[in-house]
């Protein structure tokens, strides 16, 4: 294992294969966790004792999942997170992300007008279903016949 320095942060590499280990180290020993650069180009660093998630933080660690140098279950245990909060994140990137590269982007409005939209079908549906059971049930107990209801 040889020893590649970028700044302030030394990163291991396997000699055997040249291969990065993906952990990087600070000089006083400590992991650095997976990071990011900004728009403008400055490194965002998911610390790992997070006080205060901001945008940028959970960006950062969501293109960590995405690029797959750490799992959502690693990202969880490790900042004291639940796997589906950060399945929301990378939702909500994912989502963005798609939006952003049609060639008539949405405004919010409109996005939410269709998960709306989307939603209200759901829940037709939904209801239907309620109300088929319902008459199933129905028939079943003008038959005579026994439901197993308690």
């Amino acid at each position: 294992m040889s020893e590649l320095r970028a700044g302030s942060t030394t990163h291991r590499v396997d000699t055997t294969t040249g291969v990065p280990s993906g952990q990087a180290v600070r000089p006083n020993g400590k992991k650095v966790a997976p990071s990011v650069a900004d728009p403008s180009g400055t490194p965002v660093v998911v610390p790992e004792d997070i006080q205060r998630w901001t945008a940028r933080r959970r960006m950062a660690l969501v293109l960590s999942v995405l690029k797959g140098e750490l799992s959502e279950e690693d990202g969880a245990r490790r900042h004291g997170l639940t796997v589906a909060e950060i399945a929301d994140w990378r939702d909500r990137v994912l989502q963005a992300a798609h939006n952003a590269l049609r060639s008539r982007p949405r405004d919010a409005d409109a996005i939410k007008d269709e998960q709306i939209r989307r939603l209200r079908q759901k829940v037709g549906e939904l209801v239907v279903d309620v109300d088929l059971l319902k008459e199933a049930i129905q028939n079943a107990r003008s038959q005579g016949l026994d439901l197993g209801e308690d």
